[in-house]
């Protein structure tokens, strides 16, 4: 009795609900084993030696005199230790800070390395000699190519004469030392992983005693404190800290320095992880992992409304009401800002947005009905039927309108930017006006599109579940925005952030419309099939 037409879009519907429900199963199973394993990260139990659990007491309860020496080296072992700083005694609970002048020897001066080697070990008995001692080692020393700021003149006499771009040797001037003072009973059957590497344990008796946990904080230096180190700099100031920290504040700094680790695994620059630093730095845990779980979400958001997208123009056979002038702007701004990225961040932000690069392209290929003969090895493109020249007309109408706008802002944005082609090459002072002109006039790009619905009052050839998710993604990144503003001093704001307001302003407009328009449109609809049923 039914129509046979119908089965297909309800099995490709059907099909396309159960992917993105597995897809929200796998979501929430995930955020379920994190919330787990930041129920065991903040709730750590000590153990309880009268049911007979087999306890490790930690060395600091029997409250020994101690002492804190660092010293320098080229190489982090016991051999040709220069002493630094000593603290004698040494209280695991105190917070001081000491300023010295270190010594360069010649190979470090020659681009070479020095290393940190931090000691805590009985008071008045050699590191080397004390069998329950602790020690860490940490670089001075980093390479990093040198910047150079330089005018107009300082650019011509470097064209003259090149300057090698090797990496050089950079001094730390901060060395960032913390312990745990807590007197923590740990369980041996129980303990924790990130724990365990930092800890050695010592015989006392029939009593097992872990000695001081002991940890250099790497994210305390920033990229712009390090100082060139060059041939003549013979003595260089260090300024030595310390911290006594809980159990929960040595996991937590344990934790963030393994996720600085794997950014620069991934390819992340130091002046992007400085960045990230701040943000770690600058906020509690709490607020670390709210941020953490909006991540998630977002990053699960734009994953369905990528596999939406593809998938409802694959299934799009007739472009009646698709804006032909938008898509080629979005495909144009989206190459353009992948150009511009491509200069200054990694290859985990680059995957995302190169992916996004080539959707857009096949869209382009799409809308304009361009085919690729490979018999002929020609570009054909299809003819157009009445409902799509009426869409290219309205198109073209409203770019003309558009234009009357956008030329004269590009115009006087590209003369304002001419001071940045003083600093810069014409091949980056063009992408920097050109992203530059796409982040502050990007959103109107989608002008074309509304006018075009308005003008055929339909909304039916635009997928609504793909501006949902895009929609809702980046209303979430402007609140988090607008938050971390007003309770930090740390701006995470960037121009890259302004291109996603298209996606918001075209989500609340499309609702305006789908409210106007859609209702004509289902009565229409109901009106013709109770037709067909009367007739059958």
């Amino acid at each position: 009795m039914f129509p046979s037409c119908y089965s297909k879009p309800a099995g490709s519907g059907a099909k396309r609900s159960s992917i993105a429900k597995l897809l929200l199963g796998v979501f929430v199973v995930y955020m379920l084993h994190t919330v787990w394993l930041l129920y065991g990260f903040l709730n750590t139990k000590p153990c309880d030696g009268g049911t007979g659990e087999h306890c490790i007491a930690s060395y600091l309860t029997s409250r020994p005199r101690l002492q804190l020496s660092v010293f320098t080296c080229l190489v982090p072992d016991n051999s040709q230790l220069n002493l630094a700083v000593k603290i004698d005694p040494f209280d695991p609970h105190s917070t001081f800070e000491r300023q010295v002048n270190v010594s360069l020897p010649q190979e470090t001066r020659a681009n070479g390395t020095l290393y940190a080697v931090v000691y805590v070990h009985k008071a008045g008995v050699s590191p080397l000699e004390d069998s329950r001692e602790v020690h860490y080692a940490a670089q001075l020393t980093t390479y990093l190519t040198p910047t150079h700021t330089e005018g107009p003149r300082d650019m011509q006499k470097q064209q003259q004469s090149p300057r090698s771009e090797n990496p050089v040797s950079h001094w730390r001037p901060h060395l960032s030392i913390t312990m745990m003072s807590e007197d923590f009973t740990f369980n041996k059957a129980g303990l924790p992983s990130d724990v365990r590497r930092y800890m050695r344990v010592s015989q006392d008796g029939r009593q097992m005693i872990y000695l001081p946990l002991l940890l250099v904080n790497e994210l305390s230096f920033r990229v712009r404190d390090l100082v060139e180190i060059s041939s003549s700099t013979a003595h260089l100031p260090l300024t030595v800290s310390y911290e006594g920290i809980s159990l929960r504040g040595f996991r937590f700094w344990v934790h963030l320095q393994d996720v600085v680790y794997s950014l620069r695994q991934f390819g992340f620059t130091e002046e992007n992880i400085d960045e990230i630093k701040e943000t770690l730095v600058g906020s509690n845990l709490y607020l670390l992992v709210l941020t953490a779980l909006i991540t998630a979400l977002q990053l699960i958001c734009e994953f369905l409304a990528l596999k939406n997208d593809i998938s409802s123009w694959i299934e799009k056979k007739s472009m009646v009401g698709m804006s032909r002038k938008s898509v080629l702007w979005r495909c144009l701004s989206t190459l353009l800002i992948f150009l511009h990225l491509l200069e200054e961040t990694s290859l985990l932000v680059l995957l995302p947005v190169g992916l996004g690069a080539c959707v857009e392209v096949w869209k382009v290929f799409k809308v304009f009905n361009i085919q690729w003969l490979w018999k002929s090895s020609k570009v054909h493109a299809n003819k157009l039927d009445e409902e799509e020249r009426r869409t290219v007309e309205y198109d073209t109408q409203a770019s003309r309108y558009l234009s009357y706008l956008v030329y004269p802002l590009c115009i006087s944005g590209a003369i304002f930017s001419l001071a940045y082609l003083r600093q810069k090459s014409y091949y980056s002072w063009l992408i920097n006006s050109l992203v530059t002109g796409v982040y502050a006039f990007g959103f109107l790009s989608m002008a074309p599109q509304l006018f075009i619905n308005h003008k055929l009052r339909s909304v039916g050839h635009l997928q609504g579940t793909v501006l949902m998710y895009r929609g809702v993604n980046t209303l979430i990144s402007d609140l988090c925005s607008c938050a971390s503003f007003f309770s930090s001093s740390v701006s995470f704001s960037s121009s890259h952030q302004l291109s996603c307001f298209r996606d918001e302003l075209l989500f609340f407009l499309y609702l305006y419309q789908r409210r106007r328009y859609a209702p004509k449109a289902r009565r229409r609809e109901s009106g013709s099939h109770s037709k067909k049923l009367k007739t059958q």
